[in-house]
């Protein structure tokens, strides 16, 4: 063998197994472009070829430590808020506002940087919020100010402050338990059973409304998105979080079913709120940075609502 496999800590081990799943897709991808040549399969092969991307930043970010992690998501919020503006209708004279609302993404994952936790918590929804409509008023332009004001700090609240509750992960273990590098519940591992869990509850519930989908749960806003697709999916990511939580956080089984569960539900919130967004603005995707899967919000929707719940329920419970 060329390594001891059993030695490896288990977000390594969990990450092996997702590089041969993505393996195995590319593939069957591969398979299918060479045996059926009637289809096209751009956007799978598109699709699977963002993943390695994705999951290959994400590796070397773990690798790398939590500063390193806590730098990737601090250029992930400022790519994400940037299709944001990007995509929402900003007034003219709210130009120079913008300055001060991209400057809170680096005071914000300064608080992460450093532990302080009761900055990190208020930041954004208190003193950025009360601050940005106090420097648009400065402006002096009061037409649409209310929308203009909501826009941005859904923006905020959307791209930087929930987001951030992700890279807060790396640094909830204490430094000992993170340096021992042996702890299941240590800070990789929560931030790697978050991400997956989501993904894959995405995933399920595509899956599962393909399958037995027949009633349309918010049709004005994802006509796609079933009932049946969002239980499938709610109660496989479930028993996912079930089998995976003592192996990746401090919870016994029926603690991670319920998060699970919980998982599920928020994540779909997060799809279908993106989705109200891009239908009240017109638009499909939020942007096209990544091949296949459109925007990066299109890709981090579901997280905006998920990473806050876990976060809270392992600082809450467990650190």
């Amino acid at each position: 063998m060329l390594f001891d496999f059993e030695s490896m800590r288990a977000v390594t081990q969990v990450f092996v197994f997702l590089l041969a799943g993505l393996s195995l897709a590319t593939v069957i991808g591969w398979v299918l472009s060479l045996t059926n040549k009637q289809k096209d399969y751009t956007e799978l092969k598109q699709r699977i070829n963002s993943w390695w991307i994705m999951i290959g930043i994400f590796g070397l970010a773990l690798v790398m430590g939590p500063l390193v992690t806590v730098l990737l998501f601090a250029m992930l919020s400022f790519i994400a808020l940037k299709e944001y503006f990007s995509m929402t209708p900003t007034r003219l004279v709210d130009r120079k506002v913008l300055f001060w609302a991209y400057l809170t993404i680096p005071l914000q994952y300064y608080w992460i940087a450093t532990g302080w936790y009761g900055m990190f918590i208020i930041f954004i929804p208190v003193y950025a919020f009360l601050f940005i409509p106090f420097r648009m008023v400065l402006a002096g332009e009061t037409k649409n100010y209310l929308r203009a004001v909501g826009n941005i700090h859904w923006g905020l609240m959307l791209t930087v402050f929930t987001l951030s509750h992700l890279a807060y992960l790396v640094m909830l273990p204490s430094e000992g338990e993170y340096q021992s590098l042996t702890m299941s519940g240590d800070g990789a591992a929560l931030l790697l059973y978050l991400v997956m869990l989501t993904q894959l509850n995405d995933v399920a519930q595509y899956v599962w409304g393909k399958i037995l989908g027949t009633t349309p749960i918010a049709p004005t806003i994802s006509p796609n998105k079933t009932r049946e697709g969002l239980i499938g999916g709610v109660i496989t990511t479930g028993v996912l979080a079930m089998i995976l939580a003592g192996l990746l956080t401090p919870m016994i089984w029926w603690q991670g079913l319920l998060v699970g569960l919980g998982i599920g539900i928020a994540g779909f919130i997060g799809d279908v709120s993106l989705s109200a967004i891009k239908r009240d603005i017109g638009i499909k995707d939020s942007g096209q940075l990544i091949p296949g899967h459109g925007g990066i919000l299109d890709r981090l929707d579901s997280l905006t609502f998920t990473a806050p719940l876990f976060f809270h329920v392992m600082r809450y419970f467990y650190f």
